[in-house]
């Protein structure tokens, strides 16, 4: 591993791992991002989630200092304007880049050295993260013989390799099938174990809603959620209720008060700002009720509520 100082070990970490203050990043006309604030607690896990081009990986990337902020505060680590502490940082891209001629051992202890760890300090945790993702067959083949899934893992072993303090995965699930996605989840909450900080975006509600301390989510480059996921349907209110009745979907139509907003085949999800009760009692009265119940809105639905299309008289608006 890279040799820390004295002073560095003995040094307390800092309340948040990323701090970010007012910041804006444009790209000639276009806001990326507006004036951002942002603290993301040392240790926990924090999930960013927005549409495409809502500026996610902007934010990221600023983080990272890949990108310099036109104006406000990015500090890392406790450290301001510099990359000092990327060498403390593992970082997976979107866009993944492995070299495809290389053995996948060869490779990951040549990302290892980038970050200042030695081979003989490197070897033993390749062996180990190669055996944890069951690569172990892989190691002496060259990457380019790796499907999809063995790639992505790849990628994964030599973002942590040297036990970064700040651990940022941009769309680590993305293509995934379900067994993958579950060995890299365990993986990501492991290394959270260890006192890494990890900061994930996802498109993946689900798997965000199981494993975030925090949500943040951006649209069209400003701030709309951040908090935890309690707070976040707090502010939402329960105005959600899972309902299935006898003629499904079409059983509602003419029901004062009922908007669909998802249809799951056995129930559906509607939202309703009223009286719950009088509410059930209209549906009753035309259908047959085998399910009534009051919930707080997922973050699927939370998501959607801000970020569905606009009707051309919103966008007016």
């Amino acid at each position: 591993m890279a040799l820390r100082t004295k002073s560095d070990m003995s040094a307390a970490p800092p309340s948040f791992a990323v701090n970010l203050v007012d910041v804006t990043k444009r790209f000639g006309t276009q806001v990326a991002v507006n004036n951002l604030s942002l603290q993301v607690p040392t240790g926990s896990i924090y999930g960013f989630i927005g549409p495409n081009g809502s500026g996610k990986t902007t934010t990221i990337r600023m983080i990272l200092h890949i990108f310099l902020a036109d104006s406000g505060t990015v500090e890392v680590l406790g450290r301001q304007g510099t990359r000092s502490a990327n060498d403390d940082i593992g970082y997976l891209p979107e866009e993944r880049g492995l070299y495809k001629k290389m053995t996948v051992r060869r490779m990951l202890l040549y990302y290892a050295a980038l970050k200042g760890v030695s081979e003989k300090a490197a070897g033993p945790e390749v062996d180990r993260w190669l055996e944890r993702m069951d690569l172990t067959p892989w190691g002496k083949k060259n990457v380019e013989a790796l499907s999809k899934g063995m790639a992505q893992k790849v990628q994964f072993i030599s973002a942590v390799l040297s036990k970064p303090k700040l651990l940022i995965l941009d769309e680590p699930f993305s293509g995934l099938d379900p067994v993958n996605l579950e060995v890299l989840r365990s993986a990501i909450l492991d290394v959270r174990k260890q006192g890494t900080t990890v900061i994930f975006s996802t498109h993946n509600m689900t798997t965000a809603e199981e494993m975030c301390d925090y949500i943040f989510m951006i649209y069209r480059g400003n701030k709309v959620l951040d908090g935890t996921l309690a707070s976040i349907r707090a502010t939402y209110g329960e105005d959600t209720i899972r309902l299935r009745v006898q003629g499904g979907r079409a059983a509602l139509q003419g029901v004062e008060g009922v908007e669909v907003t998802r249809d799951f085949g056995q129930h559906l999800e509607i939202r309703n700002p009223g009286d719950p009760q009088a509410l059930l009692q209209r549906i009753a009265a035309k259908a047959r009720v085998e399910l009534f119940e009051v919930t707080t809105p997922s973050l699927h639905d939370i998501f959607v509520r801000i970020a569905r299309p606009e009707t051309k008289e919103e966008a007016n608006a």
